[in-house]
């Protein structure tokens, strides 16, 4: 009897590439799950710091935006929920494929088995092996005899293992089907709910935005009054900043040496420790700290249709985040306070320099540090403010890049972690 090597080779083959594509899709699964756990717990927080009982204090402008907020969120986690199903649904539909072709090949293989254990039973007598060997015509054939027996031997304890694994197998793809299909079942019912929760939001949301409408011009001209105050900070911030690289450039042309000051590609003079400050602040790209302890983001950056009118953009140079009132604002790193804003008709701001990059954090109650002072990673520099007529406590937050003598605004959500 010859042993089928290449068809037990081309199992073990099947088995280990089965295996692979099923470790890739449970990573992907690990993945969509740790994305939807965030998402819900976004939920939770828009609720806590958003939808609380004050809501009703709150303007009607500011509801539409918490609203289309919430919205947004709600989207994306019935998108991922929708993505981990239809995964799921592969995933089932791959191992039902595994369990028919497994069961198929254990029914040949115990059938096969069982007509050896017939065979060896006949011929199991130590004589009948004997007289066999003895029957041999010369010693060559009875070597090749001898090692058949001892093969054939070898084989049916391999044959008896490989059902013993199969077996094995089959019952651990059955228990990972029945728990695949209760997931799915769960992710469909949660769509559910998310999906009655997101046609209440959007119901509550149209209702609002109808309302608002019929007295448009007014709430237009709040939209704008709001954008104009944030570009005349953003406008200071880019003069102060200016200011800085102009003395810093003044101060490295009057010393005239390269041991002090060094003229980074941005033109910006930068002292030694300046411009490891700054390689240091690149280098934690994505891993900066959130300005505050607790927050979800309102406004995120970039240019974006305003949620009351869409024919009215909203211009963001950074972005502004919902807190609780009393929230202290911490530094995202290290670095140097370069100002302190104030003005007649807004609230405080503190711009902190990390050698070529600035941070700029504004809407304070609350100022806990001056002009020149050092301050370090996530040390408390104020108090967000809390309006009085709404209730809100928003910071916004910025981050600005020197580029050619020139600041450039960033993206935060690029540099703040999960953001």
């Amino acid at each position: 009897m010859r042993i089928q090597q290449p068809a037990y080779i081309a199992f073990i083959l099947l088995l280990f590439f089965g295996a692979t594509s099923l470790q890739a899709q449970s990573k992907k699964q690990q993945e969509l799950e740790a994305r939807r756990q965030a998402l819900q717990k976004e939920i939770q927080q828009i609720n806590s710091l958003l939808f609380t009982d004050k809501k009703k204090e709150k303007s009607v402008i500011s509801i539409v935006e918490d609203l289309n907020n919430k919205v947004r969120v709600r989207q994306n986690l019935i998108k991922v929920t929708n993505d981990q199903a239809n995964l799921l649904t592969r995933e089932i539909n791959t191992n039902q494929k595994e369990i028919s072709s497994l069961r198929d090949q254990l029914k040949e293989l115990k059938e096969d088995y069982a007509a050896m254990v017939v065979k060896s039973y006949k011929s199991k007598s130590e004589q009948s092996r004997v007289m066999f060997l003895l029957s041999s015509d010369n010693f060559q054939q009875a070597y090749k005899r001898l090692q058949y027996i001892k093969q054939y031997t070898k084989y049916q304890e391999q044959q008896g293992e490989e059902i013993k694994g199969k077996t094995q197998k089959l019952l651990e793809l059955n228990t990972s089907l029945l728990q695949q299909k209760k997931d799915k079942e769960k992710l469909i019912e949660e769509n559910r709910i998310a999906k009655r929760e997101l046609e209440n939001d959007v119901k509550e949301q149209q209702e609002l935005v109808a309302s608002i409408r019929k007295n448009l011009n007014n709430y237009a001209s709040q939209i704008k009054t709001k954008q104009q105050e944030a570009d005349r900070i953003d406008r200071e911030i880019e003069r102060l900043i200016k200011e800085a690289i102009a003395e810093a450039n003044k101060k490295a042309a009057k010393s005239n040496t390269t041991t002090t000051t060094t003229k980074s590609s941005s033109g910006f003079a930068l002292t030694p420790e300046g411009k490891a400050l700054s390689n240091n602040f690149e280098a934690n790209k994505g891993k900066l700290f959130w300005p505050v302890e607790k927050g979800i983001v309102k406004t995120r950056y970039g240019t974006q249709p305003s949620p009351i009118d869409p024919s009215v953009n909203i211009q963001s140079n950074g972005v502004r985040i919902a807190t609780e009132a009393g929230s202290k604002v911490r530094t995202v790193f290290q670095g140097t306070v370069m100002a302190v804003m104030t003005s007649k008709t807004g609230n405080p701001t503190v711009l902190i320099q990390h050698g070529n990059y600035f941070t700029a954090y504004k809407n304070l109650a609350k100022v806990y540090v001056k002009k020149g002072d050092k301050v370090e990673t996530k040390q408390f520099i104020g108090e967000v403010f809390t309006s009085a007529g709404d209730h809100e406590t928003i910071l916004s937050f910025s981050i600005y890049k020197v580029v050619s003598s020139e600041s450039q605004t960033q993206d935060p959500s690029g540099w703040i972690y999960k953001m």
